[in-house]
């Protein structure tokens, strides 16, 4: 399942797959702020990739983020064994509740994400819906704080992105097409 929307210069994509699996220039891991790997799709993603990924990531911790990635923020390593060149990690908020700065730091981790991926040339990034595995955001509320912070990237940039949220479920799927049709048609 694959379908598409123009913003701006760019293409938002959705398909339902295994990030792992995808082509992009880049793909975004839904990581802990260890950078360490974990569960989910940031131990896929590590899994997959192999050890490259890791060391990256042990020497980012050791030079820049010693007490780990802060939420919202985000970093690039070499796609290791992966299909992708790249990586993306970006820490995405645990859910409270959406009171505690919960939209603010999501809508972070996507732009973070993006402009890493702008200032280094990447034209392809590839999204899992951030934070709502183990973190516990409520898919309907992230996809649309997730698709709004895409979308403003988008239509301020004059570079041109291809954009694909991968979603593993039917559901999550579903979720996140019904929210682009309210979102990215507007």
């Amino acid at each position: 399942m694959l379908e598409g929307f123009q913003v701006g210069k760019s293409i938002v994509r959705f398909v339902k797959d295994d990030i792992t699996e995808m082509a992009t220039e880049a793909i975004v891991n839904a990581a802990n702020s260890s950078l360490m790997g974990g569960g989910g799709v940031d131990g896929a993603i590590h899994r997959k990739g192999g050890p490259k990924i890791f060391e990256e990531c042990r020497i980012i911790r050791q030079n820049k983020y010693p007490n780990g990635l802060p939420t919202g923020m985000a970093v690039l390593t070499s796609g290791g064994n992966l299909k992708a060149k790249n990586v993306i990690h970006t820490v995405g908020p645990v859910w409270h509740g959406g009171n505690q700065g919960e939209p603010r730091l999501l809508a972070q981790a996507y732009a973070n994400s993006l402009r890493i991926a702008s200032s280094n040339g990447i034209k392809s990034i590839a999204f899992p819906s951030i934070s709502t595995g183990a973190y516990g955001y409520p898919i309907e509320k992230a996809s649309s704080v997730a698709l709004k912070r895409v979308k403003e990237f988008l239509e301020e940039t004059e570079q041109s992105f291809e954009v694909v949220f991968v979603l593993f479920s039917d559901y999550d799927f579903e979720v996140y097409r019904h929210a682009a049709q309210e979102i990215l048609l507007k």
